[in-house]
């Protein structure tokens, strides 16, 4: 079986998983380990989105970048999103494209998070078993008027750590999965450069201009 039928396969799996957790007793066994990382990005997040647009945007991106590298598995998300071609491209290459993912994802993140009117973040005690040894923790966001969010996190343990390797909006919606034929076309068309070029371009204008 090719590489991307098992990356389809496991994306599969994941969103059959994530919505079949929707079922499950809200007693089922937390890991506390796992659900760490989490509290940590949205208490960081929270604190971004407090400090506003007045805060310059450099500013809240090194406040945050801390938490994104801590509860992310940022080379195993962009290796799965590359997909095949990850293997063939230069070391030089592969990390100069990590470090631009980096820059991106913590940009868009910032970008998301920028404002506050009384939102609130929940993290769920429990943790939902998925495929792969991998645990789902979920987080609910709660708009001034009642509005929510669902922001799940799909966690693997990385000795001896847990990290997260995907995020699913609204319970289903995978980031990974969204990101990935983005990422492949350009990686076909024009090879690392490409992409490295695209994820640079985003995140200037993610902030603005104030990271170029």
């Amino acid at each position: 079986m090719s590489s991307v039928s098992i990356g389809r396969r496991r994306w599969l799996q994941t969103i059959l998983a994530a919505s079949a957790a929707l079922f499950v007793s809200r007693h089922a066994n937390a890991d506390p380990a796992a659900v760490a990382p989490v509290k940590e990005l949205c208490t960081t997040l929270l604190a971004i989105m407090r400090a506003g647009q007045a805060t310059p945007f450099a500013r809240r991106f090194e406040t945050l970048a801390p938490a994104i590298d801590r509860v992310f598995d940022l080379p195993a998300i962009l290796r799965l999103s590359v997909g095949p071609s990850w293997a063939g491209l230069p070391a030089a290459d592969q990390a100069t494209l990590l470090t631009a993912f980096r820059r991106y994802t913590v940009a868009n993140y910032v970008n998301s998070f920028d404002s506050y009117n009384g939102q609130r973040i929940d993290v769920q005690p429990d943790t939902k078993p998925l495929p792969n040894d991998e645990l789902l923790v979920q987080t609910k966001i709660f708009s001034a008027s009642g509005e929510t969010h669902e922001v799940d996190y799909v966690m693997r343990q990385e000795t001896p750590d847990w990290k997260a390797v995907d995020v699913l909006a609204d319970g289903s919606i995978s980031r990974v999965a969204v990101q990935r034929s983005d990422f492949r076309r350009l990686v076909m068309q024009g090879g690392a450069h490409a992409l490295i070029e695209s994820l640079n371009q985003k995140t200037s204008d993610l902030s603005g201009g104030a990271l170029s």
